[in-house]
């Protein structure tokens, strides 16, 4: 009954829905109704009966009579058709009612299960229902709707302030874009900061801070490429906000979110931004390997874009990346770092060179002063021809330098990569064309002009 939503973890929380039904008892094909009801709105479900003297049992048991086509749907479980109900759209709901059939051979005992979704990645996994009996059946506690275990709240506490950056490379590590920015004062400050928690530095304190657009999250990763990192996320859902970790195995999304491994988790949303604490032990157990140690060497990414209902879609703008890995145990220290590598600085560089510099100062040469500089030349040619050879030959290496980056093409960069291949193609085009170009009394010559 888990519902496989982005690889979230049902709530730990008292859930605030619940089944009622409209009688205790029951005798085979009586027809019982079964009421989901909830203080606040809901997008999904999935109701079910089972066997309440089974306790391992995940057998559908009966058959549901919907009340309301539109909003419900019979599903086919345990290749018993109608024996579950669910929703036929994430429409909002308040209520729902269907008519549950009780089959010949029933048990004496029936539990009625329901996983319920607020919202996608907010979700109550099987929550125990009533349980009717048989009549002249004696009922008799149940450790699922009687002696629950008390379960441990997950929910974050508010953070008194805003994080400062005050401390940064004296008592904590940061990471800042822009940098010297104070996430105290500039709610578009991307912030980062990491220090050692006690005498004996077996956990460490992060501290991320950025605009309130949807999410910010870090990552620690080994190399400089997105892929196989630890990332921790700070997500806004609503006017709270949700704080996990994850593992991103390539360029997708983060798998295994949970709050696993965290602790002294706190949050502010506030003054156009976001903020969340947590702690993390340097090592932890077996239970969490995907996690990183942390007395080791890691370059740091840090990541913002839009969240719905606490759900991440993909970040706009290239993550920060720290210029040199870091161990997270080591000394205090301000990281620099850059939302663009060297080489795809070097591409912008190269293709400004050539078509603001060199390929515009070879067409005006070309245009006004070919007749008043008839033998200078460059690199062994004329200066006209000379400018335009170097402006074909930075814009080809220009050209390959992203490939060499992505190790192919970029699926996701818009128009950019068509627009560069017709600059390559035409900026080609040209010294071919010249190459064919016509003695000036040719009458050909006004097909090249």
């Amino acid at each position: 009954m888990k519902p496989h939503h982005g690889g979230a973890s049902g709530q730990t929380t008292p859930s605030p829905y619940q089944l009622q039904t409209n009688t205790t008892t029951f005798g085979p094909g009586d027809h019982i109704q079964v009421t989901l009801s909830g203080t606040s709105y809901f997008e999904g479900f999935l109701l079910q009966a089972r066997d309440a003297t089974q306790t391992q049992s995940e057998s559908a048991i009966g058959t549901f009579t919907l009340t309301n086509p539109t909003r419900t749907q019979l599903l086919t479980c345990n290749k018993q058709q109608g024996s579950a109900v669910s929703q036929t759209s994430d429409a909002r709901q308040t209520e729902v009612v269907v008519i549950w059939t009780a089959p010949q051979n029933a048990p004496t005992e029936v539990q009625f299960f329901v996983t319920v979704v607020a919202h996608y990645k907010k979700f109550w996994l099987k929550v125990p229902g009533p349980i009717i009996y048989q009549h002249g059946v004696t009922p008799h506690p149940h450790p699922t709707t009687t002696t629950r275990p008390p379960v441990k709240p997950t929910t974050p506490s508010i953070l008194p302030g805003p994080f400062t950056s005050v401390g940064c490379g004296q008592f904590k590590s940061c990471l800042l874009d822009p940098p010297g920015c104070d996430p105290e004062e500039d709610p578009h400050c991307f912030f980062m900061s990491m220090s050692t928690e006690g005498a004996d530095k077996t956990s460490v304190i992060f501290e991320l801070s950025g605009p309130a657009e949807g999410y910010v999250s870090f990552a620690l990763s080994w190399d400089t490429w997105m892929g196989n990192d630890d990332v921790y996320l700070c997500v806004k859902d609503g006017d709270r906000v949700s704080v996990s970790a994850g593992f991103v195995s390539g360029r997708t999304y983060p798998e295994d979110q949970s709050q696993s491994g965290l602790s002294s988790v706190s949050w502010r949303l506030a003054d156009g931004s976001i903020q969340c604490r947590f702690s993390r032990p340097v090592k932890l157990t077996n239970r969490e390997q995907a996690r990183f140690d942390l007395d080791q060497d890691y370059f740091l990414f840090l990541a913002s874009g839009h969240a719905e209902y606490g759900e991440i879609r993909k970040h706009g703008r290239q993550p920060l990346i720290s210029s040199n890995s870091k161990r997270i145990t080591g000394p205090p220290e301000v990281l620099k770092g850059s939302r663009s590598p060297t080489i795809m600085k070097m591409h912008g560089a190269l293709m400004l060179l050539a078509w603001m510099l060199t390929g515009s100062i070879g067409t005006f040469i070309a245009s006004f002063y070919k007749p008043d500089w008839p033998n200078q030349t460059l690199f062994g040619q004329k200066v006209h021809r000379g400018l335009m050879t170097l402006t074909v030959t930075l814009t080809v290496v220009a050209f390959c330098l992203p490939f060499f980056y992505r190790k192919g093409w970029s699926k996701h960069a818009g128009v950019h990569p068509y627009l560069g291949c017709c600059v390559l193609i035409l900026s080609l085009i040209q010294p071919i064309a010249a190459m064919h170009r016509p003695p000036p009394d040719s009458d050909r010559r006004f097909i090249f002009n």
